[in-house]
């Protein structure tokens, strides 16, 4: 296992780190099957693990906090806010009122007293920077987080926050957590750009692609993973863009075997190569996908490897542009654009 300083904190932390989003009902993963898991995944070298309160409405950070218990001291510890939680429409976003409110429902249902990174699940438009970062600058005051961040936020917000944060004079956005892999590659044109501009530690999801990138899928196979079942649009090789995916897939699969490596480590060392990037999450559902992911720890992709990559997937190319989650909320609803 590689180990990385996150942006400028000076916590060291592994290249790859543990996605708890499976836990529970998403991945129909039990707390036995979790706490395994957890075991080996710490094992392997792995001391960052991230969850959020919105896996399961709270269900996955209760299971990460009865893994952990007895070595806390020992993992680097995130979670997220800012997703609903409830039909209420305060339970929600990026307000001091909820970020406080839920921020002590995250440490109770994981068993802590502090998180290590606290982020921002997703841009709030309607809850202005100064009064997010003024809340995060408290709470990391009180002992409750010991760093925040970002996490999906176009580059224009992150460059916004970091102003505000100067302007205010309050604590910063230490680390940004951005969609990123060999099929969605659009962050190369400007987030990652200014988390390197600004030093923030980069911490990359679903670096598998939600399963297009793990082998498993190829021409002429039936598709079946978990995602497809609850998402079976990013699967339906009859839509341009997933046609598209596959027939990338295809041509890396081949990359691929002349390296020697498994598609797995192709995905995995793509990502953990680029500059900006500290460290890929990964979201196992079971043991032996755990297994094949460590396997990519020390994975480093020659350079003629990554120029056969660019030659698939060009850089700074989204295969499933409309797949994208930091899209301005004014495209998305017409009442926000016009009068």
């Amino acid at each position: 296992m590689q180990y990385r300083t996150l942006g400028r904190t000076g916590v060291q932390v592994s290249s790859l780190a543990l996605g708890a989003m499976n836990f529970g009902a998403i991945g129909r993963t039990t707390q036995d099957e979790a706490t395994a898991i957890v075991d080996a995944a710490l094992e392997g070298g792995i001391n960052l693990i991230d969850t959020a309160d919105m896996y399961g409405r709270g269900e996955s950070e209760e299971m990460v906090g009865k893994a952990i218990a007895g070595r806390r001291d020992d993992i680097v510890l995130a979670t997220k806010a800012g997703m609903p939680m409830s039909d209420e429409r305060n339970h929600r976003g990026a307000s001091r009122r909820w970020l406080v409110a839920e921020l002590d429902s995250s440490l109770r249902r994981l068993g802590v007293d502090h998180v290590d990174l606290y982020q921002i699940h997703r841009w709030d438009p309607t809850t202005g920077d100064e009064e997010t970062l003024s809340a995060l600058t408290d709470l990391q005051r009180a002992g409750k987080i010991r760093y925040f961040g970002s996490s999906t936020f176009p580059a224009h917000r992150i460059v916004e926050a970091q102003w505000a944060a100067r302007e205010h004079r309050l604590g910063r956005y230490v680390t940004e957590q951005p969609s990123y892999s060999i099929l969605q590659r659009g962050v190369e044109t400007h987030v990652l750009p200014v988390t390197e501009q600004h030093g923030l530690g980069v911490l990359v999801w679903s670096p598998l692609a939600s399963g297009w990138l793990t082998g498993a899928i190829r021409e002429g196979r039936d598709i079946t993973t978990s995602r497809s079942t609850f998402m079976p649009e990013r699967f339906d090789t009859s839509l341009p863009s997933n046609r598209a995916r596959l027939d990338a897939v295809e041509r890396l699969a081949a990359i691929a075997d002349e390296a020697g490596l498994t598609m797995i480590q192709l995905a995995l060392g793509f990502v953990t190569a680029h500059p900006a990037v500290t460290c890929a999450l990964v979201g196992p559902r079971t043991l032996d996908h755990l297994h094949t992911q460590l396997a990519a720890a020390d994975t480093v992709l020659d350079a003629d490897v990554l120029d056969a990559i660019d030659a698939v997937v060009a850089p700074g190319t989204d295969l499933a542009a409309h797949e994208k989650y930091d899209t301005p909320p004014a495209l998305l609803d017409p009442s926000l654009r016009r009068r």
